[in-house]
């Protein structure tokens, strides 16, 4: 599991999420949560050294995104007030992680969309939703976005 070290450092790296605590603090809790709002919230590609690419989208209410969008509430607050079973209109492209020698392939993309269609298949997306951390993570979503016909909105 030699990737798996690398991609806990590179999400405290590019996020810093124990020091900010507006931001959702990715734990086995969290995982087991959104696994329950949606199978697909969560995506990985392994190759023989452990994970290599997470992805993880939040699907929620439109009225929560557009709080969420005009700083009314927080990424944490997002998630703990997003309600589970009822039909999500919305989904928070909330992160990308790659390895660098992973990066330029389209894993991220193709982990991306294929999640995207399978919470569409239970779920009438409206909308797709970003807070974006780096220009490379702005740019999936940017492709995603235009891939899917999925109006994208930014904070």
């Amino acid at each position: 599991m030699i990737n798996y070290d690398r991609m806990i450092q590179l999400a405290e790296t590019v996020f810093n999420s124990k020091a900010d605590t507006n931001q959702l603090d990715v734990d086995e809790d969290v995982i087991s949560h959104l696994k329950s709002i949606h199978p697909a919230t969560l995506s990985e590609y392994n190759d023989e050294n452990g994970p290599a690419v997470w992805i993880l989208m939040i699907p929620t209410t439109i009225d929560l995104m557009n709080r969420f969008l005009e700083n009314d509430i927080s990424e944490k607050e997002l998630y703990e007030l997003t309600p589970k079973n009822i039909q999500y209109e919305s989904i928070y492209l909330c992160s990308a992680l790659v390895l660098e020698e992973f990066r330029r392939k389209g894993i991220a993309k193709k982990l991306t969309l294929s999640a995207i269609e399978s919470i569409r298949k239970d779920h009438p997306i409206k909308y797709l939703f970003i807070w974006p951390f780096s220009e490379e993570g702005l740019s999936l979503a940017e492709k995603v976005a235009g891939s899917t016909q999925i109006p994208l909105k930014i904070k």
